[in-house]
């Protein structure tokens, strides 16, 4: 079996606290950055960061539904592990500062992958797969922070 790795960067016109916090954000934020390949979104423990436990499907492909029990943690400044009880996945987000009042959000996943032919074609296609939906979750989460950096935002006179 070898490891799979799926990693997808963007850099958000945000502070990385801003971006963090969102990303961090259970609760509230986070199911609003998800696309339509994940489903049955539930907070099942916490909701902020370190601790949460959270539910979701991602069906990335039309035969192909992980369902995702996700352990969190910080095991440093920037950083947000979530692991999955359900698979080996392990998908890790890291958010660094990019110059003034910006951010680089980088998300890896890594699993084991499947052998034979079938873990071929998981090799070859399932990080660009993975990719394409996390630069969506990335543009979700640029709007949303980006939205809320700007002066006057939100206010009749901007």
């Amino acid at each position: 079996m070898a490891q799979v790795e799926a990693t997808t960067e963007r850099i958000i016109a945000a502070d990385p606290e801003t971006v963090f916090d969102a990303l961090a954000d259970y609760e509230n934020t986070r199911a609003k950055l998800l696309p339509g390949q994940f489903s049955e979104y539930e907070v099942r423990e916490g909701g902020d960061g370190e601790g949460s436990l959270v539910h979701w499907k991602l069906q990335a492909t039309s035969k192909r539904v992980r369902d995702c029990l996700l352990e969190v943690t910080e095991p440093t400044d920037g950083q947000l592990v979530e692991k999955d009880r359900n698979s080996s996945m392990v998908t890790t987000w890291i958010v660094t500062p990019a110059g003034e009042g910006r951010s680089k959000a980088v998300v890896t996943s890594v699993w084991d992958g499947a052998s034979g032919i079938g873990g071929f074609f998981e090799r070859t296609f399932a990080p660009k797969g993975l990719g394409r939906i996390y630069d969506e979750v990335l543009a979700k989460l640029a709007a949303h922070t980006e939205a809320g950096a700007k002066p006057g935002a939100g206010s009749p006179e901007a």
